[in-house]
């Protein structure tokens, strides 16, 4: 027997409500946010992640599928959205619209070679926005508070936004000054990751899921004591701005992001939820008005943030949310013999074109049997066909909730379905 690689999984029955249900908030709420849908190749040349995701990061290093096709090209499956976004704006020539900025959601799948684990896997599913074209401190706040709203429309409570600024290139460069002078001293003291990114990317050991609670991160200096004035004043608006927007917010020095191109906002989305163990970050996104640029665009601030939905699923299944997915169909047409059979058919695709859910028998069950389906398919309303009352132009509806019945004219059968769910 074939089975699927390590690290993947299927997407069907529960996992598909879910997953369906995710990506229809999701795209709602975009939609609400005036953003429009963009969709990238699953797999690019390597130079755009090698580039954009850094050599020297983990991804990088550790976990991207690279390949060589047919060509002879070097190709690499998409390990993050943001790259193949402005891939697209760069050579698209997005940055000549006379629309700007250029507000975009992306959902997919990714790839990433690492140990599989609860809310990990090789081949995920995410959900993503960029915002290019604008720098304003009211864009963070409104990247932001998407974000909040979507896990809010979602149902999660207990959501705080941790946030943090990287401030602009000469208040990080100073602060990565002081960080290496620290560190110098105590690196031997942490783990043979942040050894290495020492010397590559001294930020990220800040990041350091091994030694977050060591007393050396612990006493490490903070990069808000390094921001010049400009940089103040720019963070302080965007915490104003959540403010009037009531996005609860707590500033983390901790939250940084390695690369070059990242500057200003950095921040993640946490929610207290036991099942997530120490994984509690739901969303995590920052500012990176550099990365057009260094990848061959013209100077064009950006900002975003993603989420994945392999996670996501996990805490909607723990918070039990079935009925907000609306698990289940709005009627379930039954018949016996042909004549019912006919009618019922032409019925189900009628209150198809309806925008009613709806399904009937196709495999000859007894009529107790299609009982016994509706219930496992949750139906909220039956039609029940009979030969005898079709003749007189009469159809028989219960209601599965009050269990009441009635006999319908068949001229109005569809008024009254529609008019009653």
């Amino acid at each position: 027997m074939i089975t699927k690689p390590k690290g993947t999984y299927d997407i069907y029955g529960e996992n598909a409500k879910y997953y369906n249900y995710i990506n229809g908030v999701f795209a709602s709420v975009c939609e609400y946010y005036n953003y429009e849908y963009i969709r990238t190749p699953i797999f690019e040349e390597s130079e755009l992640f090698h580039r954009s995701v850094g050599e020297s990061s983990d991804i990088v290093s550790k976990e991207t599928y690279d390949f060589k096709d047919r060509g002879e090209r070097n190709l690499t499956l998409r390990p993050e959205g943001t790259a193949g976004v402005v891939r697209s704006f760069i050579e698209n020539k997005m940055y000549g619209d006379a629309t700007q900025p250029k507000k975009f959601y992306y959902s997919g799948t990714m790839y990433r070679y690492e140990r599989p684990q609860a809310g990990r896997f090789r081949e995920l599913s995410q959900i993503g926005v960029e915002v290019l074209g604008s720098d304003s401190p009211m864009m963070d706040a409104e990247v932001i508070s998407l974000a909040y709203r979507l896990l809010e429309e979602m149902g999660i409570e207990e959501v705080t936004v941790k946030i943090n600024t990287l401030g602009d290139s000469a208040s990080r460069e100073a602060y990565r000054h002081a960080l290496v002078e620290y560190l110098k001293p105590h690196i031997h003291e942490l783990c043979e990751d942040c050894q290495k990114r020492f010397t590559t990317n001294p930020l990220r050991i800040l990041d350091c899921k091994v030694d977050k609670d060591s007393e050396v991160l612990r006493n490490a200096p903070s990069i808000l004591e390094y921001l010049n004035e400009e940089s103040k004043t720019r963070f302080n608006r965007v915490l104003e701005y959540l403010e009037y927007l009531d996005v609860d917010y707590e500033v983390d020095p901790n939250i940084v992001r390695g690369l070059d191109y990242y500057n200003h906002t950095v921040f993640e989305l946490v929610a207290d939820l036991d099942i997530l163990g120490s994984a509690t970050t739901l969303c995590a996104g920052g500012r990176y008005n550099n990365l057009v640029s260094f990848l061959g665009g013209p100077d064009t601030p950006g900002i975003g943030f993603a989420s994945g939905i392999d996670r996501l699923m996990m805490v909607l299944k723990e918070l039990n949310k079935d009925k907000e997915m609306n698990q289940g169909i709005d009627v379930y047409v039954m018949a016996i013999n042909e004549e019912e059979k006919l009618t019922a058919m032409r019925l189900v695709q009628d209150l198809r074109w309806c925008e009613v859910k709806c399904d009937m028998d196709t495999l000859g069950r007894s009529l107790k049997s299609q009982f016994k389906q509706a219930d496992r398919l949750n139906a909220r309303m039956l039609i029940i066909l009979n030969s005898e009352d079709l003749q007189k132009g009469l159809i028989t509806v219960k209601d599965n909730i009050t269990k009441e019945e009635s006999k319908i004219d068949e001229s109005e059968i569809l008024d009254y379905i529609v008019s009653n769910l």
